[in-house]
This record gives structure tokens, sequence and C-alpha cells, in this order.
């Protein structure tokens, strides 16, 4: 919980108040108890009680043994003090500096999260002094003051600690809102890219759709399925693609062969040396193969490989004769490693 104002002058404020109940008012009133040793031993109690009080334990909340170490230190010290002060006959006036000691305690444990222990303090506080000296000096002694002081403080502490988690909420808030704004310019940008790439490689084509009205010959027409085919490539072949792989695989199809680009995000985090090793590899198979049907498909992150190169061609004469009853065998697999020291390259053709 950050409210604004540095720690050591939160904690400055509250020694001082301290210091002046136990030490000033504490010690100028030593000659109203009947016994001064009582007294002086409900200031030890109030001191540690406070200073423990006071550390960085746990973070804003109190630990809970904190917590009971200051009520307890309440009831030592109420009992100590009021054991040894007259009822009658004598002025108590700064005698019963405990009441403002023991508030201010709890104060600071109402204000560190645990307001159960700092309410259990000061009904402890209201009780003794209405057994003690009876239910008029609960007034008279300022035992009111230290309630409204926990009061205030709870309300305080419960209000900053919605704020800081208001304030969390609101900054969970504005990096979503960040991340999706983020998102969305990378899918303009995308978009934006892939728009330029398709206009680069249809603009001819287009153009001599329109000079001959749409009537293409049979090559035109097919040149335009490859094109169709590439700008499928640009889309969801993505970082498969380098300008060796974009000839290659126009070549293949014009060569008759269905060739499938599949990139599903697995060399995002390839280096630029490893990812042209890798595609040149790729566009390497795809020119020497002889398959009629080549798909190639990135690997997920977490394995070694990072494409897989599957080339298929029609089953001949001989295989039907041993029984197979598929139309396709296996022209080529390949697996391209990920990093050049990576073991398991591995072709079949």
């Amino acid at each position: 919980m950050n409210i604004g104002v540095p720690r050591w002058i939160v904690v400055s404020l509250a020694v001082l108040f301290q210091a002046y109940d136990i030490v000033a008012l504490g010690i100028y009133s030593l000659e109203v108890p009947n016994s001064p040793y009582p007294a002086i031993a409900a200031m030890a109690i109030f001191a540690v009680a406070t200073a423990v009080s006071l550390l960085p334990f746990g973070g804003v909340r109190l630990p809970v043994w904190v917590a009971a170490l200051c009520f307890t230190a309440v009831v030592c010290g109420t009992l100590l003090v009021t054991s040894q002060l007259p009822l009658h006959g004598v002025i108590l006036g700064y005698a019963t500096w405990y009441v403002a000691a023991a508030g201010a305690l709890m104060t600071i444990v109402s204000t560190r999260q645990r307001p159960v222990w700092a309410w259990l303090g000061i009904a402890f506080l209201v009780t003794d002094t209405i057994v003690w000296a009876g239910p008029i000096n609960v007034i008279n002694f300022g035992v009111i003051g230290s309630m409204s002081w926990v009061t205030v403080s709870s309300v305080i502490s419960r209000t900053l600690t919605r704020a800081a988690r208001d304030s969390q909420s609101f900054s969970a808030a504005e990096r979503g809102t960040a991340d999706w704004q983020a998102a969305q310019e990378a899918h303009v940008t995308e978009r934006q890219f892939r728009l330029g790439q398709t206009s680069a490689m249809a603009f001819r084509m287009l153009e001599t759709i329109v000079h001959s009205n749409g009537e293409l010959t049979p090559e035109q027409r097919q040149e335009s399925l490859h094109l169709e085919g590439a700008i499928r490539d640009e889309i969801r072949g993505r970082k498969l693609l380098n300008d060796a792989v974009r000839d290659e695989v126009m070549d293949a199809r014009r060569r008759g062969v269905m060739v499938t680009l599949l990139d599903e995000g697995g060399i995002d985090d390839l280096s630029e040396t490893d990812l042209d090793r890798v595609l040149n590899t790729l566009a390497a198979a795809i020119h020497t193969t002889d398959a009629v049907r080549v798909i190639a498909r990135t690997a997920p992150e977490d394995l070694s490989v990072a494409v897989t190169v599957v080339g298929l061609r029609e089953a001949d004469d001989h295989a039907r004769m041993l029984g197979r009853d598929d139309d396709e065998e296996v022209a080529l697999w390949l697996e391209i490693p990920r990093f050049a020291t990576d073991e398991g390259e591995v072709s079949r053709a």
C-alpha cells in the first residue's frame, strides 16, 4: 500500500507520539503512583512493543504474533500502572498516560491492518477503566480519545487498502489495453505488409487481365492459379518463405507439383542465421524432389526439429504388386534441425 508519504515520516510521527506519552508524561507523573517501579516497567513494555510494531515485519500487514504482543503490552502495561494509582484524594492528571500510550499502540496495530487486535486492546482498556475507576472515568481518563484514534485509523487503513487494490486493477487494465493496442497495431502492420506483397506479386497479371478484358489463354489461367498459391503461401507460410523458397515453390508448381507451406509459429525464435540455413535446406529439398505433392510444416518449439517436409508420389506398379492399397507413397521425408549442431536431419526418397 502506497499512501504517497515516505515511511520514515510516518514512523517518526508514531515514535514522537509514543515518546511524548511514555517518556514525557510518564516520567513527569512518577510521583503520583504509590510505587514508581511498576510504572517504569510499563513504560519499558510500551516502548518495546511500539518499536517491534514499527519494524517492517511482513510488509504493510502486521504479523499476528506482533499484533498479539502489542495487545499483551496494553494489558500488562495498563494493569501495572493502575495497580499503583490511588483513586481518592489525589488528582491523577498525567498519571493516566498509559491510556494515550495504549491508544497510540493500538492505532499502529489498526493502521497495519490488524483491526481486530486493536479493538481487543481498546475493549480491555474500556473494561479495566470501568471496573477500576467507574464508567465516568472512561471520559475523564481520555479512553474515548483512544477509541477515536483507532476508529479513524481503521477507516483510513481500509480506504487506503481499497485505493491500492483499485490502483492495481487500473494498472492491470492499462497493461491489458496497451497489449491489445500493440497487438492491433501489429495486425495492421502485418496486413499492410501482406497487401503490399500481394499487390507486387499480382500486379502484372492483373494488368494482363484488364488489357485482355478477362480473355486469358490457358497458360495465363494456369499462371494465375500459381500466383493464387503464392499469395496463399504468404498468408499460411509466413516465415517458411524467403526468395529461394518462393522461387523453388513457383518452379515446382509450374512442373505440376502441389506444394503446401504451413508455418505454425515453431520457428519464430530462430536467429537469422539458423532461419536462413533451414529455409535454404527446404528450398534445396523442393528443387530436387520428384514428389507430386509436398507438405512443409514447422515443428513445435520444444523439439530439436525446425521443419518437417513430406513428399508424396503416385505408387508404382511394383508397389501395387506388393499388395499396397494406397495410391501414394513417400518420396521424401526430411527433418530439418533447429540448430546446425543438432543431430537428426534425415532424408529418405
